[in-house]
């Protein structure tokens, strides 16, 4: 079969499983295996591919209409410019961590070296992308999951020119906090798990197979909001920045749970689409945002 007839069949393979969007994935996988994307295969698309390619693409397309994610099965995804490694065991980036990441961008701009911690760093997506927008800094990822400790090495190991390193640490450890001198950053980000847990098994298959570890926020989902507030803002800086992202239904909950704390300032930030989906506060004692 030629690389077209090879589309149109994954096409239509992922289209009768339901997917969302079957011409994006086909097309993307299209250009994994085959380096051809969609007008590539507009131009060159009645090549025969090698016999081992077209196998690959064939069973990556049956795994994807079982809903296995596609970026697991590509083994990388794009963020903000940044070509990030993932697969099974790690969260994948999304384009909703973007505003987070610009909105603590925007919050630093103006610290010569802005220093900070990625907390529940993941595939290290929030201090890889802050540090391509604002290179000086300096940020220390923490990831307790060994599973996405690697995956978060490798793609530290892919931006040397960042000045980014990681630990491995449980946020939630109170303890953990005594390895930091407090006041010392000038920034605390993190993308958490939110998940309320009850709501696990009504998620998408496919966000069914990314780890618990890295959805599960408790029973109410606001487990890691707490333990931040209380044991990781005292950290910062007078005037630091503290950015989270957060469900799109939390807003007011995380933001009553960082007012009773020594932060100021807090507000709310939307998506493209319109949803809560970042809160920023400042350490008290300094001017807003």
């Amino acid at each position: 079969m030629t690389v077209q007839e090879l589309y149109r069949q994954a096409r239509y393979i992922l289209e009768d499983a339901g997917l969302d969007s079957p011409d994006f994935d086909a097309g993307e996988l299209s250009a994994h295996f085959f380096g051809l994307d969609r007008a590539g295969i507009a131009l060159y698309g009645n090549r025969t591919p090698p016999s081992e390619a077209a196998a690959a693409f064939c069973r990556a397309v049956k795994e994807r209409a079982a809903r296995r994610p596609l970026q697991y099965l590509l083994g990388q995804w794009e963020f903000m410019g940044l070509t990030l490694q993932v697969g099974e065991g790690v969260l994948i980036p999304r384009e909703d961590t973007v505003v987070l990441v610009e909105e603590l961008a925007a919050g630093l701009r103006g610290v010569p070296v802005p220093r900070g911690l990625d907390l529940c760093a993941g595939t290290g997506a929030v201090a890889l992308g802050l540090c391509s927008l604002l290179p000086d800094t300096e940020a220390l990822c923490l990831e307790l999951s060994p599973t996405a400790l690697s995956f978060l090495k490798r793609n530290l190991d892919a931006y040397p020119q960042y000045h980014v390193q990681v630990q491995k640490a449980d946020v939630l450890l109170p303890d953990t906090t005594l390895r930091f001198s407090h006041g010392a950053l000038d920034f605390i980000a993190s993308n958490p798990p939110y998940i309320e847990r009850e709501e696990l098994s009504q998620l998408q298959p496919e966000v069914l197979r990314e780890p618990a570890m890295a959805l599960d926020g408790g029973e109410d989902g606001l487990l890691f909001y707490r333990a931040i507030a209380e044991h990781w803002v005292p950290l910062l800086k007078p005037g630091g920045l503290l950015a989270v992202e957060i469900g799109e239904t939390q807003a007011e909950q995380v933001c009553t749970i960082f007012s009773a704390h020594p932060l100021e300032n807090i507000r709310v930030c939307q998506d493209w689409a319109g949803l809560d989906r970042v809160v920023l506060a400042v350490h008290a004692g300094a001017a807003g945002v």
